[in-house]
């Protein structure tokens, strides 16, 4: 009688983590879904109107963004959550919020470095195709710059993100602390 009780309890754990994977799916899709279009309607008609100067900065912003965020996943999922019970115990700000982005790594880390990162991505592939075009424009240049700049924004975006993740790597405690202090700051006090 326990082997079928076994049984049934292993396959309702398996159904949870099924249900709760496919729940995961449905709420990264929708979020992605809207934040790629809220930031490439923003991107395609806020940059297209600025002048080179102010559309180059905003690309560097936005590749910094994605290294960043990508920085963040990186480190959650290598900390050390034991690190931080030491700092909970002696009630340091942000500790409790690290130890749950800890216990959340996967999922943070997918927010951080696959959604927003890849968000990032695209919109960088836009703005550079945007800037290409008002170069070609401002200068009357002949030839398809767009191909240049991408290469461009692909090497400058992957060679961040790589020396990103050595920084997550051996800082990862004090960059996982950082985001928990200001998740602190704004969580709500109960």
């Amino acid at each position: 009688m326990s082997n079928v009780q076994e049984k049934d309890n292993k396959e309702k754990q398996m159904n949870k983590k099924g249900n709760s994977n496919i729940k995961w799916f449905i709420q990264v899709f929708i979020m992605t879904f809207i934040l790629s279009m809220i930031f490439s309607y923003i991107s395609a008609n806020g940059v297209s109107h600025l002048n080179l100067v102010s559309a180059i900065l905003i690309l560097v912003l936005v590749i910094g963004i994605g290294i960043f965020f990508d920085i963040i996943g990186v480190a959650v999922t290598v900390a050390n959550e034991h690190e931080f019970h030491a700092k909970a115990t002696k009630k340091v700000k942000g500790s409790k919020d690290s130890i749950k982005l800890i216990r959340n790594a996967p999922k943070v880390a997918n927010i951080c470095a696959d959604v927003i990162g890849d968000i990032c991505g695209v919109l960088s592939g836009a703005i550079s195709a945007l800037i290409a075009m008002k170069i070609g424009e401002q200068f009357s240049l002949n030839f398809d710059l767009q191909f240049l700049l991408s290469a461009l924004v692909a090497a400058l975006t992957v060679g961040g993100k790589a020396l990103g993740k050595g920084i997550a790597n051996s800082q990862s405690t004090k960059i996982v602390h950082a985001v928990g202090i200001i998740l602190n700051k704004f969580r709500r006090k109960d």
